[in-house]
């Protein structure tokens, strides 16, 4: 019997895997769509509202992708014109699949609006930016918070901006998350999910920057309502986040494996025999048996004595009840003792 399973929001973070190529990111929607992900998630941005031209790239940008140009040169040739966005919307429509984008300025956020796109999703890096978590606060829309390099005092402060906002709190999930691309397992600290439940009341996830699949699955069996994870067509192409996401393959494996942790952790909680394996019992148990002839009157030891399966007769914990009385008949090789 099925008790309450939560389903797990699965988002196949396209972010600029696309490399600012229409018809990629609309191979991408394909490819989410076929794994079987709740959501594809975009980033919209206008490069220059975004970042100064003297902006540094991260460690990570610079070993992918060179560093003869600057951040900014580098979004620039990444992004998609914001126009494209209601193509890649109708296309997700079509497929039946969510569309979701990260809006890093006030326009790209108005072109997601227009969209009548209902979930935002606010990135690591603005988790301490008040007029950009002010521009999310509008009422009923849900949000998804990723908390990579934050401190729990930040991620606080962060939520309760949103919800002072007039964000509902039961429409908040927070993401455990690590900055670093890719990962190093040692950063990972799973267990900080718990935390941030525990001291604030949301509905928790972790979005995912580590090599493999193991730890978006191991979160699941840790209370992670929503997986957010990178996925590329094929982690050669140029550009600075292939490197550290999963391709399709792997991606239909991940998802497979969290909806199967999803259906695994939704018991009772009650350790019982479950419906398919108690026809087993009998079988794979044992009974109280005579290990060789016994003549009625004899003394039962353990000698004449032992435990065999099946389990249709006396159970071997009644072991001591039953040394040392008399055999009440006959019993050949074999035969169930009875008391």
């Amino acid at each position: 019997m099925m008790h309450n399973i939560k389903h797990v929001y699965i988002i196949a973070e396209a972010g600029v895997n696309h490399n600012a190529d229409y018809d990629m990111a609309r191979e991408m929607i394909k490819v989410a769509k076929d794994s079987g992900v709740d959501a594809v998630k975009f980033q919209i941005a206008v490069p220059e509202l975004v970042m100064t031209k003297w902006a540094d790239k991260a460690d990570y940008q610079e070993a992918n992708t060179g560093g003869d140009e600057s951040q900014l040169e580098m979004c620039k040739k990444l992004h998609l014109k914001l126009s494209d966005y209601a193509g890649l919307k109708d296309y997700c429509d079509e497929l039946g699949i969510t569309f979701l984008a990260t809006a890093f300025d006030q326009p790209s956020f108005e072109v997601l609006k227009e969209l009548g796109v209902d979930t935002y999703k606010i990135p690591s890096g603005e988790v301490n930016n008040l007029p950009y978590l002010r521009m999310h606060c509008e009422k009923d829309i849900k949000v998804i918070l990723s908390t990579g390099m934050a401190t729990m005092a930040e991620v606080k402060e962060a939520v309760a901006v949103l919800t002072e906002g007039g964000v509902d709190k039961a429409n908040i999930t927070v993401l455990h998350c690590n900055t670093e691309y890719p990962t190093p397992m040692g950063d990972v600290n799973l267990k900080a999910m718990a935390h941030i439940q525990t001291e604030l009341g949301v509905e928790v996830g972790y979005s995912d920057h580590t090599k493999g699949i193991e730890v978006p699955i191991a979160a699941v069996a840790l209370g992670a309502t929503c997986i957010e994870k990178h996925f590329t067509l094929d982690r050669t192409l140029p550009g600075p986040d292939h490197i550290a996401s999963i391709e399709p393959d792997e991606l239909n494996l991940m998802v497979s494996s969290i909806r199967n942790i999803q259906t695994a952790i939704a018991g009772s909680g009650e350790k019982k025999p479950s419906e398919s394996e108690s026809k087993n019992i009998a079988i794979a148990r044992r009974s109280i048996v005579a290990s060789g002839p016994i003549k009625k009157g004899e003394i039962l030891t353990e000698k004449n004595i032992t435990a065999k399966r099946p389990a249709t007769g006396l159970s071997p914990m009644l072991w001591d009840e039953v040394i040392g009385t008399a055999a009440i008949k006959d019993y050949a090789e074999d035969d169930l003792i009875e008391l």
